[in-house]
């Protein structure tokens, strides 16, 4: 029987064992991405030429660890008031995707890097419109500071980790998308609906770390 998360090893534990120390290679990571088309088996039509994009999936050392996660600003022209992981695309400029996800951090939240211990990464997720998002895990002090930047982002609240590596917390919801119903992952917390890209990438953790 599989344990529940708070009968594991700690975080710190799991996520030394079991991330990826560095981030996939591009035709690894395009040879059968995971993704919004998972769940049902939608085909992909090759070749794939998504754009690059990183993200941060911060998880905050308090006694009991936390994920931070950003609200974004409603007059966004995409994805405005969704639930999301500091982060964006890659610019030709950073050096690293984890140098793209720790700047875009500090341009939408305010966190500057030195608050920001990497710890890891997870696969890339294929999303939807057309973008391959690496995750960047990273252990974040609980003593971090933020300045949001309003046009991109409206609010930021903590949620606890084990409340998101519950797998009875992974609802599945669906909806329809171009004419076809889609099914995805689903996490509603305290009025806050957790979806999309945003919990595949948290259901995608779950089982790096918790997963048999």
């Amino acid at each position: 029987m599989r344990l529940a998360p708070h009968d594991e090893p700690d975080f710190l534990t799991l996520a030394a064992e079991r991330l990826r120390p560095e981030p996939p290679h591009a035709d690894e990571a395009l040879s059968n991405p995971r993704g919004d088309h998972s769940l049902d088996d939608v085909p992909l039509v090759h070749p794939l030429t998504p754009k690059p994009a990183a993200v941060l999936v911060p998880v905050v050392m308090r006694e009991k660890p936390m994920l931070l996660l950003t609200e974004r600003a409603a007059q966004l022209r995409q994805h405005s008031g969704q639930i999301a992981f500091p982060g964006g695309r890659v610019d030709p400029g950073d050096v690293s995707v984890l140098a793209a996800a720790c700047r875009e951090a500090m341009e939408e939240i305010g966190l500057d890097s030195r608050f920001i211990s990497p710890l890891g990464y997870l696969d890339a997720y294929l999303s939807t419109t057309n973008y391959l998002v690496m995750p960047v895990v990273a252990r974040v002090s609980p003593a971090y500071v933020l300045n949001l930047n309003h046009d991109e982002v409206a609010d930021t609240f903590e949620v606890p980790l084990s409340f998101l590596m519950d797998p009875a917390r992974h609802e599945l919801h669906s909806r329809e998308w171009k004419g076809r119903v889609r099914r995805y992952y689903a996490m509603p917390y305290e009025g806050r609906y957790i979806w999309g890209v945003t919990a595949g990438i948290i259901r995608n953790l779950y089982e790096r770390l918790y997963g048999s």
